[in-house]
């Protein structure tokens, strides 16, 4: 399977490449600062502003590219030029899913944007609540949060030291506090975090130009105050959810389990969905070990190393396909084969719409089936009917039984295709293969509640459980 759709794959849409290209000026541009432009960055500023000219961000973006490049730098026209970029590779991220789903035959509606707050007569508008002061406290911190992102967009990434990094401290501080900017503040303490530790940044050999765009992008969209009021729409769902696999993120002091499945509402069709559980941590949890951190979500982790589906009942999803988790809404149920869901359900079920802000080519992560194929020895590609397709070995979790050897003998798998650095990419969830002459079957997800593998199980008796430890620790200095 796959075959017709790796041939139609091999080609990008028109138009990527030559957006990717204004992309990648302008955030090299970016990182020596829009404070002091030179005739290429000129030229960058103005082919970005060029490219959105026929959207309604154009005259924003013409007026932003010209005040910047005479030298008078202000906040609104950074935003409008973060706002240029983002709609830049939105259309590329359309292009390229729109491509992939017309390959694989995915129906996807569009996005539907939540319904507008009814309005009270009585009430006064946003800029007169703030100008009254009756919203003073968020508008100030939203202030507070530009004010450094704009420091930074002036001096460029190579121009950042300890002293800029830390600046952010005090607006994330604030920002914590607030519920409806707890999104906000995150991004921009991990993006602050980033530059500390590479502090100066111009003793750096590499800079990683297009990751610090990208945050700096989503940070000041975020931080315009109508964001805030627009969540993602949901609605409440009940049925059967069927997993294809676990994509676990792992980072220094977070884990996140994102479950990819598929969804057999009742009164529904079948539609792909995400649930994703997180958790925090600190750098010395790692590998198996992990999975410890979800305890409170049994239901979802047995879900994932039973193999088993999960009868949810009034549980929110939102528009982008993504589930709001709670355990108290689901219930684990009979034996549920990912391979046999791929097979059957997954051509057909309906493929979640991309939110306006995750429309990024670097977000693009679809499940897909894939079999009879042939693999590289060192399980970094696969090869069916003479075409060729990458495998993201480097992305297969610490904390699973699945490895790129595993991968190299498989000859089926579940996985999501991605596209990164201007090519496709397969992401393994689960194999099949052969190995001895054995049929083995291996997921990302198996060891979500403890591993089966026997030394791996001596491995971390040996080693100890440091979650155990680290919160018998934790305990006594609470106590004291």
């Amino acid at each position: 399977m796959l075959a017709v759709q790796l041939a139609a794959l091999a080609e990008d849409p028109p138009g990527v490449a030559e957006a990717l290209e204004l992309v990648t000026a302008f955030d090299e541009t970016l990182a020596n600062g829009l404070g002091r432009l030179d005739e290429r960055g000129a030229q960058a500023v103005t082919g970005l502003a060029g490219a959105v000219a026929a959207t309604p961000l154009g005259d924003r973006a013409r007026e932003a590219a010209d005040k910047i490049i005479a030298g008078s730098v202000a906040g609104e026209h950074l935003t409008a030029l973060a706002g240029a970029r983002a709609a830049l590779l939105g259309a590329t991220h359309d292009a390229l899913l729109t491509h992939l789903d017309d390959s694989l035959g995915r129906t996807r509606p569009p996005w539907q944007p939540p319904p507008a707050a009814p309005s009270v007569p009585q009430a006064p508008s946003a800029s007169a609540a703030q100008a009254s002061g009756a919203a003073p406290a968020m508008g100030n911190l939203l202030a507070g949060c530009r004010s450094w992102l704009h420091e930074l967009a002036i001096t460029g990434w190579r121009g950042v030291g300890h002293d800029l990094a830390a600046a952010a401290d005090q607006a994330v501080e604030a920002v914590l506090a607030e519920p409806g900017a707890r999104r906000l503040a995150v991004l921009i303490d991990g993006l602050a975090g980033e530059l500390r530790a590479s502090s100066p940044v111009a003793a750096m050999e590499k800079l990683p130009v297009r990751r610090w765009a990208d945050l700096w992008t989503r940070a000041v969209l975020l931080a315009e105050p109508d964001w805030l009021g627009a969540p993602d729409p949901a609605a409440l769902v009940s049925g059967r959810l069927l997993i294809l696999g676990v994509d676990v993120h792992e980072h220094a002091t977070v884990i996140q389990a994102q479950v990819h499945a598929v969804l057999e509402p009742v009164g529904g069709e079948p539609r792909v969905v995400r649930a994703a559980v997180s958790a925090c941590k600190v750098d010395t949890i790692v590998g198996p070990a992990m999975w410890s951190l979800l305890g409170d979500f049994p239901v979802l982790t047995g879900a994932l190393a039973g193999r088993r589906s999960v009868e949810i009942t009034d549980m929110p999803l939102l528009g982008s396909g993504d589930l709001v988790w709670q355990e108290d809404r689901a219930a684990l149920q009979g034996p549920a084969d990912p391979f046999a869901t791929a097979r059957v359900m997954l051509a057909g079920a309906l493929a979640p719409a991309a939110p306006p802000l995750d429309r990024h080519p670097a977000r693009i992560a679809e499940p897909v089936f894939v079999e009879g194929y042939t693999t590289a020895k060192t399980g970094e590609s696969i090869s069916l009917d003479g075409h060729e397709l990458a495998v993201a070995v480097d992305r297969l979790p610490s904390s699973g039984p699945l490895t790129p050897k595993l991968m190299a003998v498989s000859t089926a798998c579940v996985g999501l295709l991605r596209w990164d650095a201007g090519r496709w990419l397969l992401q393994p969830l689960a194999i099949q293969g052969t190995v001895k002459k054995q049929p083995v079957e291996e997921h990302t997800g198996d060891w979500a509640q403890g591993p089966t593998d026997p030394k791996v199980v001596k491995s971390l008796a040996r080693a100890g459980d440091a979650v155990s430890v680290l919160r018998e620790r934790a305990g006594r200095l609470l106590r004291r």
